[in-house]
């Protein structure tokens, strides 16, 4: 994937992240050589352990400390095993592995955009991962950025620089998870720009429970979008969310796009039919995402292409909408720059890890806002 050379002692990194659509743990078992603008990734196995649907709600319902408290231990147990799982996958025992790199759950994001006292909250307890694995495990990497002044997210621009740069041309890499986000990444870490665009799957899988009665945690293959029409003036009321207006850099999470905006979405449509609530639902995500491309990105970069990554890119009708929206920009799955789409983000995290014990700074303040550049995590041994 990045055919840079450095000398160094190469590193079996362990990645693992659960993202805010909440539907699995992501993780992958990398080896890592090198550090900053030499550093070299192998992907050598990914495993993706899906959550339990009653699970999922536990974590999307959890609100007083007692729930949080027993959640973030019951998460540490569950991307424990996942670790173990992507070292058994990939022929290797937990004493080769030199370090696992732990996002864990966001529960709760609230940066200066959002919040006079700007903080944020990731579960799963670094210390249940290293006792059941062996492995010492950095976590908690939103946080030294959040202290340094800055938005705590995106974290991915730095892996995305690290592995997709080209000299002489401009890539964007969007993810469509539960929030949707983009990196811009040229030669120079300097010039990155990567913000969250908004809205990804998380309001289409939350209409979605509620129109299945809980038997479906997405629009599974777009076949409910596929079947319906946009309905014009709740996509206007959609797409007059404040967020949307804040100028990079920005962050979201479930706070503005979770299950307070679809309650409020499904009690303002109760005469809609589910499909064309759907349809819309997509389009709130494709149209967000184009504008914030037309606002911030297109007027200062000539971009090669767009290189898309996420959960969405498995719904065929948000895609098939997406690609038409930026056209001419072409659109392209990022397994086209060689690393499968559904392990990117959980190789951050390694990588991330890999940078910690380097003491190699990991933020990208070009995209988070903050002052400086700081080693990112907390190592629990």
């Amino acid at each position: 994937m990045d055919s840079r050379s450095g000398p160094s002692r190469a590193r079996l990194c362990v990645g693992l992240l659960s993202g805010t659509s909440v539907d699995a743990v992501e993780a992958v078992l990398c080896r890592i050589e090198g550090t900053g603008p030499r550093v070299r990734i192998t992907l050598l196995a990914h495993v993706s352990r899906p959550f339990a649907p009653e699970f999922t709600q536990r974590v999307l319902s959890a609100q007083d400390a007692r729930a949080l408290c027993e959640l973030n231990f019951a998460l540490g147990e569950r991307f424990a095993e996942a670790a173990l799982e992507v070292i058994s996958r990939a022929g290797h025992r937990p004493e080769d592995v030199d370090v696992i790199g732990s996002h864990g759950q966001t529960v709760a994001h609230w940066p200066s955009s959002l919040s006079d006292t700007p903080s944020t909250l990731q579960l799963g307890e670094a210390s249940v991962i290293a006792e059941r694995t062996g492995i010492s495990v950095v976590s908690d990497f939103r946080t030294r950025d959040m202290a340094a002044g800055g938005q705590g997210a995106p974290l991915v621009p730095y892996l995305d620089w690290a592995l997709f740069r080209k000299p002489g041309v401009a890539r964007a890499l969007q993810n469509l998870g539960g929030i949707g986000n983009v990196s811009v990444v040229s030669e120079r870490l300097e010039d990155t720009i990567a913000f969250d665009t908004g809205p990804g799957n998380m309001v289409m899988d939350g209409l979605a429970r509620r129109i299945s009665g809980g038997q479906l945690s997405c629009d599974l293959d777009g076949h409910l979008s596929r079947g319906g029409r946009v309905v014009p003036h709740l996509l206007e009321e959609l797409l007059a969310h404040p967020f949307l207006a804040l100028p990079p850099p920005r962050s979201a999470g479930r706070e503005g796009f979770g299950d307070a905006l679809v309650t409020r979405l499904w009690e303002r449509a109760r005469d809609t039919r589910p499909e064309d609530l759907m349809a819309t639902a997509v389009e709130f995500t494709v149209e967000a995402t184009a504008r914030a491309y037309e606002t911030w990105l297109l007027p200062r970069f000539t971009l090669e292409a767009v290189y898309v990554s996420g959960g969405g890119i498995r719904n065929p009708v948000l895609m098939e909408r997406l690609t038409a929206r930026l056209a001419p920009l072409p659109v392209h799955p990022v397994d086209a720059l060689g690393l499968p789409e559904g392990a990117k983000e959980a190789v951050c995290f390694a990588l991330l890890a890999n940078e910690y014990l380097w003491g190699t700074p990991a933020n990208v303040p070009s995209a988070t806002g903050a002052r400086r550049q700081v080693v990112l995590g907390k190592l629990t041994p």
